[in-house]
């Protein structure tokens, strides 16, 4: 085993553990600006923007994230009215089509656990801000969204380390992020391990920050629901 030369290469992987937070932490983030919206739509209506929004659902999550990139990295491609149209812009680079199949799949994802989240907030409570007189906006904004993103803490922890594991894809279609930089290094120097075992270390070493934040965050926001013994 020579890990010397994964000192010796070791901006390579900073680099790619940069790129991989980059494409993380954006498709998150967007992910749960698509999410909000969407996951409220379907938790309070059956009308047909609710079905529009499971339509999306059920596309994204029912189909791997891989064929998701390569549909949108070599399929819309094929299209000239994509390539003609001001889109082509971003579709051509290979980091913008990572960042809109990661952001659409959190966003999926992410859409089902907000609706669950707001389905599981007590009526009592939003029947209490409506006796002190709360418009339904205000309902929302001071008490619903606030406690059901409390509520959906957990399983959103879950969905960004998943998101962290299944950003590897992108060094599918020559994006350097850490699992790039551990198969350049094996390829470099016709190695087996020693860039999969670093890259290996790096995801966990990732996944332990993120679980560890939102733990506190967690014991932060949830310790009210706590059952005293």
């Amino acid at each position: 085993m020579r890990f010397e030369l994964v000192l010796k290469n070791w901006e390579m992987f900073a680099e790619g553990m940069w790129m991989t937070l980059q494409l993380t932490g954006l498709a998150v983030l967007i992910g749960f600006c698509i999410a909000l919206p969407f996951g409220m739509i379907r938790a309070h209506s059956n009308g047909i923007g609710s079905k529009l929004i499971n339509a999306y659902v059920y596309a994204f999550r029912g189909t791997p994230l891989l064929v998701q990139l390569y549909l949108i990295y070599y399929g819309l491609s094929q299209f000239e009215a994509v390539r003609e149209s001001f889109a082509w812009v971003f579709l051509r680079d290979a980091w913008w089509c990572a960042l809109i199949a990661f952001s659409l799949n959190s966003g999926a994802y992410a859409t089902e656990i907000i609706r669950g989240a707001v389905a599981s907030v007590p009526e009592g409570e939003l029947e209490a801000a409506r006796a002190l007189g709360m418009s339904p906006f205000k309902v929302n904004r001071l008490v619903l969204i606030p406690s059901a993103l409390r509520r959906a803490l957990p399983q959103y922890g879950n969905e960004v380390v998943f998101m962290l594991h299944g950003s590897v894809v992108a060094s599918i279609i020559t994006i350097q992020d850490i699992l790039g930089a551990g198969r350049t290094l094996n390829a470099r120097y016709y190695l087996a391990y020693e860039g999969f075992l670093t890259a290996a270390a790096l995801y966990m070493a990732l996944a332990f920050v993120v679980v560890f934040a939102f733990r506190q965050l967690e014991k932060r926001y949830l310790g009210y629901l706590r059952v005293s013994r």
